[in-house]
């Protein structure tokens, strides 16, 4: 769901954060065609029979699904949560227990700039009622961009202005591995005062005894 106005747009997600659930019962229903795979919405093409190597496993984008003495298994660790398997084989695999949401900032479309994707801001929160703490970060979202952002001025494009650390602070989400949109490509790491043991004011002597050879 998208989160109006327009300006403040935030993407909801539905998520979940434990193990895909596996039926070998039914992965094998697949394999033998037992059961049509997705859903039976190929049904009635000559596609040949399901081949579960090159229709699921080789299309997992992190390659963490595999077959192992005629068994499915799957490296929940470095699962995306595309969902291409569970569409593919819905009675085999399930979505884990613990659900809630991922939250999303900052698509927008604008004509000159071009389509620009959504960040990811919160990886997983629970949508629980009153769901105070999806409020509390939308709220916090909400106050920074009416103080800072300018005429006209969408969230993504205030992001793309004054940084996405900046965005982490107005909210007060700490960063995770998550944030990270691809590899450090400047040299330099900035620290503010506070973020720094100590601060700028140090005893150099004692500063020293860590670096000894």
């Amino acid at each position: 769901a998208a989160w109006p106005p327009r300006s403040r747009r935030h993407v909801l997600l539905g998520t979940w954060k434990d193990d895909i659930r596996i039926d070998q019962e039914a992965v094998q229903a697949y394999i033998g065609g037992e059961i049509p795979s997705n859903g039976g919405a190929h049904s009635g093409r000559d596609w040949g029979p399901f081949d579960i190597q090159k229709e699921v496993i080789d299309l997992c984008p992190t390659k963490c699904m595999w077959m192992e003495d005629g068994k499915l298994m799957i490296d929940n660790r470095e699962c995306t949560r595309c969902m291409h398997c569970i569409n593919v084989m819905p009675r085999a695999l399930r979505i884990g227990k613990d659900t809630g949401l991922s939250i999303l900032v900052g698509a927008k479309a604008p004509i000159l700039d071009g389509a620009q994707m959504g960040s990811l801001l919160v990886p997983f929160v629970k949508a629980e009622d009153p769901y105070d703490e999806i409020k509390e970060v939308i709220e916090g979202i909400w106050d920074w961009w009416m103080e800072e952002g300018k005429n006209r001025e969408r969230l993504g494009e205030l992001i793309k202005r004054q940084g996405f650390q900046k965005l982490l602070e107005v909210t007060g989400i700490d960063p995770v591995p998550q944030h990270v949109q691809e590899p450090r490509t400047n040299p330099y790491i900035f620290w503010k005062e506070e973020e720094v043991e100590g601060g700028w004011q140090r005893d150099i002597n004692e500063f020293r005894k860590h670096h000894l050879r």
